[in-house]
């Protein structure tokens, strides 16, 4: 994709085009990308523009040839980071400018009201874009503005290896497509773990900012964002303590052959039926999730109970604890 250096979809297809035929006019390309002439001449001559593409003598057509990409877009990225490398110097000045004001502020300005879902949207996903290492959250079963389905920002920070540590209200799994969607974000970097209730909904980026929604009688969601202080390490703080006592989340694919190290017979499956368990599903829920019968799960749950030498569920959870099943941290 070439739209970092400023070219569109339609220009890049024109210029690849190019490059395929070594030469074309107007009306071959017209058939090749069943566009209109006019939209093609104005592709071309932005593509002139920045060297991408030059227009032979008259007498040879009016051919348009593609510049070699090797010399064409090297001056073009070099130009692109200059310009990058210039806006991170200027977003460092603005941030140290801001945070000398804060700091012979009063501490109030430490501590950002946003209202609106549009602005309460925006400031969520920025903490996520704007994440470098990692991001600690509550997820609740009510969403403020920003519902699961539509956070692709979470994807794209992964992609740029920040980890995820995630508590959710067991309230959330109830439902099918939340379900669905936090098992298919499950992965290294992403882990979930689940409590009745969590103490409030909260976000974490790099234990230096903060977002925790604004509680009482708005006509609009609201939610504060607290920038890096004695209050965000004291939320960290809570965090890591509900994170310690939550319960593992493991839901691998059910193909999986993995065993639990020093653990003879107790297979992916073992620890996807253990952990909804231990997460206080009934059997019934976890059979619907795990798409087994109820009976393969009463089964699987006292296969567990044998292996673990108890007669109890509740001795059942004490015994995988101990011995780290499912490993807290």
């Amino acid at each position: 994709m070439l739209s970092a250096i400023g070219l569109d979809e339609g220009e890049e297809s024109v210029y690849r085009s190019l490059l395929a035929l070594g030469a074309a006019d107007l009306p071959h390309l017209n058939r090749r990308l069943g566009t209109g002439e006019g939209e093609i001449g104005r592709r071309l001559r932005a593509l002139e523009q920045r060297g991408l593409a030059t227009q032979s003598s008259v007498e040879s057509g009016g051919r348009w040839v593609a510049s070699p990409p090797g010399v064409a877009l090297r001056p073009l990225l070099i130009q692109q980071r200059l310009e990058l490398e210039e806006a991170e110097l200027t977003a460092v000045a603005l941030a140290e400018e801001y945070l000398a004001e804060a700091s012979e502020s009063d501490a109030r300005d430490l501590v950002e009201v946003v209202v609106g879902a549009a602005a309460v949207s925006q400031r969520f996903l920025q903490l996520h874009l704007g994440a470098t290492h990692d991001v600690m959250s509550f997820v609740t079963e009510h969403s403020v503005a920003v519902s699961g389905p539509d956070n692709e920002a979470e994807g794209v920070a992964v992609a740029r290896g920040v980890t995820y540590r995630i508590v959710v209200e067991r309230a959330v799994l109830t439902s099918p497509a939340e379900f669905a969607e936090v098992s298919s974000a499950l992965g290294p970097d992403v882990n979930v773990r689940v409590v009745d209730r969590v103490p409030t909904k909260l976000m974490i980026a790099d234990r230096s900012l903060a977002m925790v929604p604004l509680n009482g009688n708005h006509s609009e969601p609201a939610a504060l964002v607290i920038h890096a202080s004695g209050l965000v390490d004291s939320l960290s703080g809570l965090f890591e303590s509900v994170w310690h006592d939550a319960t593992p989340l493991v839901l691998s694919g059910p193909g999986s052959d993995e065993v639990v190290e020093g653990e003879s017979g107790l297979d992916t499956l073992d620890l996807q039926v253990l952990s909804l368990l231990l997460g206080g599903f009934t059997d019934a829920s976890i059979a619907k999730h795990l798409d087994m019968g109820q009976r393969t799960v009463q089964r699987r749950v006292r296969g567990l109970m044998e292996l673990a030498g108890v007669t109890s569920r509740l001795q059942l959870g004490w015994h995988a604890s101990e011995r780290g099943w499912l490993v807290r941290g």
